[in-house]
């Protein structure tokens, strides 16, 4: 699986382009915003867009979804569907965070724990994990050792946990339980910040590290 991080919106979100390295087919995670740039980077590499794949529905995430979507004729994929009030609120998102006004819209398809999305012949096997928000979602590549976890981790630092719906313990276990056993190398691409490795967070990670847990 190949993947570009094209930054996004004021909260310099980490919208990922990814593509199957064969078929030139791509979709793009978490469009939160700045949809022609988006565009700009898929038609600079000549590629062809097949989906819009969404891990939860806070605004820096979902705001440029529907506009992406429909201007590439793609469907949307994801979260999973206890985040559908989040979507359902975007425009009262939009103003609480300053952003410009963002209609809601329903997802084509809600994703459950172990569903598989295909991005060309490449696969990825959807993970629930609440906690930050109660239907996030990650997204992993087992023939990559790459995964796509949204606000639930970040480089020495996890997802809040202060907003409608979220639950700290949820997402401890969210991160012990679906992302620690995808194995110490496995590379993660956060929502927000540098790219880290699930090892590296379970050394270091002040949130989660092993010797916290015990």
């Amino acid at each position: 699986m190949k993947y570009q991080i094209i930054p996004v919106t004021p909260f310099q979100q980490n919208c990922s382009l990814i593509w199957c390295e064969k078929t030139k087919r791509a979709a793009v995670v978490d469009p939160g915003g700045n949809v022609d740039r988006i565009l700009r980077e898929i038609a600079k590499l000549g590629l062809t867009l097949d989906k819009v794949l969404l891990t939860h529905g806070h605004i820096d995430h979902v705001g440029g979804a529907k506009l992406l979507a429909q201007q590439a004729n793609v469907p949307i994929i994801g979260p999973h569907e206890a985040d559908k009030f989040w979507i359902e609120n975007l425009p009262k998102q939009s103003q609480n965070f300053g952003f410009p006004h963002c209609d809601a819209f329903e997802p084509d398809q809600y994703l459950h724990d172990g569903n598989t999305v295909t991005v060309g012949e490449q696969s990825l096997t959807v993970l629930h994990c609440p906690g930050h928000t109660p239907g996030h979602v990650a997204f992993y590549s087992a023939s990559s050792k790459l995964a796509w976890v949204g606000d639930i981790l970040f480089r020495s630092s996890i997802g809040r946990t202060d907003f409608p719906q979220s639950n700290h313990q949820s997402l401890i276990h969210s991160i012990t339980s679906k992302l620690w056993p995808l194995g110490a190398d496995v590379e993660f691409i956060p929502g927000h910040g540098p790219i880290s490795t699930f090892g590296e967070e379970r050394e270091h990670n002040p949130f989660v590290a092993d010797q916290l847990l015990l």
